[in-house]
């Protein structure tokens, strides 16, 4: 038996989660929980799954919760302390971290600090530290299992081979839903075009940086700590079946690939058990169905975050730290309507091009840089806003 902690048990990797523990009861335990604004929905999860310890984003929405859930509420704590409580508690086996950005990078050190094995959905993590954490991760002895569905598929495309045979790392991406769309037609695209996902079930913001291909960068820098290898050695391909998940290609020339229906139940399960398989309830792989499976290079000129993303990744030190909060900020930006999609990696672009990139040495400096970078953005999509009644 296994106990968890979900860090962030609400998104949709968080209920994912929480239904391969529902049909593998005998496998797993839910000990800790923490949650953001849908209460609601934890509150549902608290009932059903009993864990001894939940962690909300303010004492108001602790004191709610306590209310509503009376003599059976658990213990009940709040902010960036609570999440460290529950990431570090001495019941927990695994830690999955699904706390959506830079938010996760704390409460996943926290878990890893203290000894426990972790299942990393949260790839800002890596994206913004991932010099500290790697070197967290050997210190302590504990085992990073990444759950992005390309990074499980490396993980997995990579077992049994030795790490000098390979020759780069091929990360696949759907494309969004702007894959055809010309420079021209993506200045006018809405809000609910851009989280029209083709493929992918997921929340808000990544469904942003799907559209923008910033996710793809970013799991590029992860791709970068997760498996050890140079920027020059990590390519991106647009697949827009987004059934190849990801590939390994060899010294030899032969590519390893991991193949699966886009669902986020089979890298979570496989982190969950790894190195066993669960025998999930999801329909097979149709390949004769399919008939086609491409693949096209991403237009770099239509897709800027991405090259946003490589150049944080080769300046390093606190640059994409930088390249990640600028994003966050840009993103929640468009969503409110301040900016335009195309003013996204415009807006990262510029506030990157003034950081002067710093060496890290411990997680506050990723924090400063975070905080100053966010400071930084927001000014200037202040400064670029058409004043109101203008």
């Amino acid at each position: 038996m296994k106990n968890l902690a979900i860090l962030g048990s609400t998104g949709s990797i968080g209920v994912s989660t929480l239904e391969i523990v529902a049909a593998f009861p005998q496998r797993y335990r839910v000990t800790a929980l923490t949650a953001g604004n849908n209460l609601t929905l934890l509150e549902e999860q608290i009932r059903r799954f009993r864990p001894r310890c939940v962690a909300v984003l303010t004492e108001a929405s602790a004191e709610r919760l306590r209310r509503s859930l009376g003599p059976d509420a658990p213990q009940i704590l709040c902010c960036v302390e609570g999440l460290i409580t529950c990431a570090s508690h001495p019941e927990v086996d695994i830690v999955v971290s699904a706390i959506v950005g830079a938010a996760g990078l704390v409460p996943t050190m926290a878990a890893i600090e203290a000894g426990k094995d972790v299942a990393l959905a949260n790839k800002e993590t890596l994206v913004t530290a991932g010099p500290l954490v790697m070197e967290a991760v050997a210190r302590r002895g504990v085992r990073l299992f990444p759950v992005d569905s390309e990074h499980s598929a490396i993980f997995q495309s990579l077992e049994g081979h030795r790490h000098g045979d390979v020759r780069r790392l091929i990360l696949t991406a759907s494309g969004g839903p702007f894959r055809n769309r010309s420079l021209a037609e993506l200045r006018n695209v809405t809000a609910p075009e851009a989280l029209a996902h083709p493929n992918w079930n997921m929340g808000r913001k990544i469904s942003i940086d799907s559209a923008t291909m910033m996710n793809k960068g970013l799991e590029v820098i992860e791709a970068r700590w997760l498996f050890d290898l140079e920027a020059d050695r990590i390519a991106v391909h647009i697949h827009p079946q987004s059934i190849v998940h990801s590939m390994v290609e060899y010294v030899d020339g032969s590519v390893i690939a991991q193949l699966g229906i886009p669902d986020m139940k089979m890298p979570i399960a496989y982190a969950l058990s790894y190195p066993e398989r669960l025998p999930l309830d999801l329909p097979p792989l149709d390949l004769c169905a399919l008939s086609t499976l491409s693949f096209e290079a991403p237009d770099l000129s239509r897709f800027a975050c991405l090259g946003l993303a490589y150049r944080a990744l080769r300046t390093g030190g606190t640059a994409p730290a930088v390249l990640n909060a600028a994003n966050e900020i840009a993103v929640e930006a468009f969503l409110n309507g301040e900016i335009s999609f195309l003013d996204i990696p415009a807006v990262i672009g510029e506030v990157l091009e003034g950081h002067a990139a710093q060496p890290l040495a411990y997680i506050d400096d990723v924090l400063r840089a975070d905080r100053a970078a966010r400071t930084s953005t927001r000014r200037l999509i202040d400064r670029n806003s058409p004043s109101e009644g203008s």
